[in-house]
């Protein structure tokens, strides 16, 4: 396995590094962006026959998450700036749906797949399987665009097998819990949350007050898989790296049982499993629920929302000595994820060099109009925009101080276990011993 053990502080100093110094001797994106040169004469190649002209029409169509400003602003930043660099592709956008990659594998299993689409790791690993997802190790702009990534970011383009299947266009991003200040004094809740003990006295104080303790989206999977994940990391900073036995280990079955009684104490809406994120963030930003779970990419639109309320916190931990070793251990982990390209693209060079183009301009948004460092590539333009408080307090307080990121299972089986049972535990009935005797089981299957 290519991924190699996070050295923390190194990996922060060089992300604020990026921050502060904008990328100083990267060749950065306008290097990378310069893929016209000609080769030496003793190198060159015949031109592909299939390939369009420079200035031929191209149009190609991409699947892209497009349903709120943490997904919108960057797309459309990177449609406006393809348009200067390349004006004859004509982008036709099929937006993603918030349903764990569903209908992107119907697309695949019908042979109705966009030219360019984003993919996370499962879905890199499935497709690669099927031959639905077009290997980019030697593709024109892979190499520099491996030269320029940030420090640390290897894993988010590197796949656990070698091969290279996507342009990421995030840094290694990870998951907090965000809380409504004015909530929290009107139930006399303090915060931070330390402890369990404390989470769940805070729940009684909340349902008290007629407030919804947490909003989470557990339509999705990964969300539940996240919350579980960071109750873990208190205990297990290697995350679902550590699964390589064929037995639950003990933290993975403290962390599902402290889920369980969070979920027994009422930490959750009864509707949870069938709420979507529009529906989950609506009932935070309005004030009806006190609590939600997000990655850090939520800062903004939090912050827009809910302004001075919205803060967030580290995940608690069994005890207060055990928060305190534990808060920097994140949960997230670099995994690959970006775009990627359909091997049945009819225009599969342009596709290519489109999706890298517009990886880099989604990283450009997030650094330069938003403030945010934690991206894939070193950026050469400044920042326009001042972060908003808690992305600052992340700059100054937890970048630098990073311990751990989890780390992923390269397993496909287990970790659609992980999904499947995650999401379980959030509905009544289902028990934490129902969730180690199922992982159990799979773990028997593929750990032998």
């Amino acid at each position: 396995m290519r991924n190699k053990r996070f050295k923390a502080l190194a990996i922060a100093a060089m992300l604020l590094l990026a921050f502060s110094l904008s990328a100083c001797g990267s060749g950065g994106e306008k290097a990378a962006e310069n893929t016209n040169t000609p080769p030496p004469d003793n190198a060159a190649a015949p031109a592909d026959p299939a390939a369009p002209a420079a200035d031929e029409p191209v149009k190609l169509r991409i699947y892209a998450a497009y349903f709120d400003d943490d997904t919108k602003k960057p797309y459309d930043y990177a449609v406006a700036e393809l348009k200067k660099e390349m004006p004859n592709v004509e982008l036709v956008l099929d937006p993603a749906m918030q349903d764990d990659g569903q209908k992107l594998r119907t697309y695949a299993a019908s042979g109705n797949m966009p030219d360019i689409f984003q993919a996370d790791f499962k879905t890199m690993k499935a497709f690669a399987e099927s031959k639905n997802i077009e290997m980019l190790d030697n593709a024109a702009p892979t190499a520099q665009f491996k030269s320029d990534l940030n420090p640390g970011n290897e894993p988010i383009m590197i796949a656990p097998d070698g091969h290279i299947y996507s342009y990421p266009f995030a840094g290694i991003e990870f998951q907090l819990l965000y809380y409504n200040k004015k909530l929290f004094a009107e139930a006399g809740v303090e915060a931070p949350i330390k402890t369990y003990d404390q989470w769940k006295d805070a729940i009684q104080k909340f349902k008290a007050k007629g407030i919804v303790p947490m909003a989470i989206f557990s339509k999705e999977k990964w969300i539940g898989n996240s919350f579980y994940k960071g109750l873990l990391t208190r205990e297990e900073p290697q995350g679902y790296a550590a699964l390589t036995g064929t037995e639950l280990p003990d933290s993975f079955k403290l962390a599902a049982q402290q889920f369980n009684e969070l979920k027994e104490a009422g930490l959750f809406d009864a509707n949870a499993t069938n709420t979507n994120y529009d529906q989950a963030s609506s009932m935070f930003y309005t004030g009806k629920a006190a609590m939600f779970v997000n990655g850090q990419w939520e800062i903004y639109s939090s912050d827009k929302n809910l302004g001075a309320d919205v803060d967030w916190m580290y995940w608690p931990a069994k005890d207060e000595a055990t928060y305190a070793a534990a808060k920097f251990n994140m949960d997230g982990s670099g995994e690959p994820g970006g775009f990627s390209i359909a091997p049945t693209s009819k225009n599969k060079d342009t596709a290519i060099e489109v999706a890298a183009f517009l990886a880099r301009k989604y990283a450009e948004y997030k650094y330069t109009q938003l403030g945010n460092p934690i991206v894939s590539v070193k950026i050469d333009k400044p920042i326009v925009a001042k972060p908003p408080a808690m992305m600052q307090r992340l700059i100054d307080e937890t970048l630098p101080n990073i311990k751990n990121f989890a780390k992923l299972n390269e397993n496909i089986k287990i970790n659609t276990a992980i999904d499947d049972n995650t999401q379980n535990l959030i509905v009544k009935g289902f028990s934490d011993q129902d969730f180690t005797k199922n992982l159990n089981r799979v773990l028997a299957d593929a750990n032998k």
